[in-house]
């Protein structure tokens, strides 16, 4: 199997989840962008959207924190709203990443389990797998910053597959740490994919986001005309 990569680092023992009270709306991206492929070819690529998220009050096997959006009448997780937003404007097939392992839902008590998560090095077991990972030329990746790196079912996500060839775009929700240091592991876990640092929204932003995503994600090229 592929070597897993960590990055979880010293100052998280010292410092609280502090990841829902930033003030920043859809972050500063990197230099890596699509501008190499032409913008016919970005158009008819198939495009998958993959998230991890937490939708529901009561606990589900995705989480994010206490961070939970209310659009059109429906309760969505703050990655999943992003995760829709970037479906809906480029056409992309939707896949939600669901573990094995429930996560409780009181806030502090996800915390907890996250973080001795992380601290054990214990990648969760999924539930939901991708059947047709071949036929996608693009695979967006949303996740929850937790305790400054992606969450352990990502780790298990990356090592599940092979997205040698692919372009992969991370995008992430978060209270202040954007993306930490998660887009380098997952560059260092898929060194045959292109990776390509995406959106980063701050969780109390989500709600007012899709301006500034859609905006993005037309700077790429990657908008639907369907």
């Amino acid at each position: 199997m592929k070597k897993r990569y960590l990055t979880i680092t010293a100052v998280f023992a010292l410092m609280g989840f502090n990841l829902l009270f930033a003030h920043t709306a859809v972050g500063k991206q990197d230099k890596g962008t699509l501008s190499g492929v032409e913008t016919s070819a970005k158009a008819k690529s198939k495009i998958l959207v993959t998230y991890f998220t937490w939708p529901e009050p009561d606990g589900v096997d995705a989480s994010s924190g206490a961070s939970r959006v209310i659009a059109n009448g429906k309760l969505y997780g703050n990655t999943e709203y992003v995760a829709h937003i970037i479906s809906t404007a480029t056409g992309g097939d939707l896949f939600a990443i669901q573990t094995e392992r429930t996560y409780p839902s009181p806030h502090k008590a996800l915390i907890d389990a996250a973080k001795k998560e992380a601290e054990a090095k214990k990648y969760p077991k999924l539930k939901t797998h991708i059947r047709n990972l071949s036929e996608y030329d693009v695979v967006f990746v949303g996740y929850p910053n937790w305790w400054y790196d992606m969450p352990m079912a990502l780790y298990t996500f990356f090592d599940e597959y092979d997205f040698s060839g692919k372009t992969v775009i991370p995008f992430v929700t978060h209270g202040g740490s954007r993306f930490s240091q998660s887009v380098e592991t997952i560059r260092e876990m898929e060194k045959q994919a292109t990776v390509i640092q995406g959106p980063s929204v701050s969780a109390r932003n989500v709600p007012d986001a899709e301006k500034s995503i859609k905006v993005w994600l037309q700077n790429q090229g990657l908008i639907s005309d369907k």
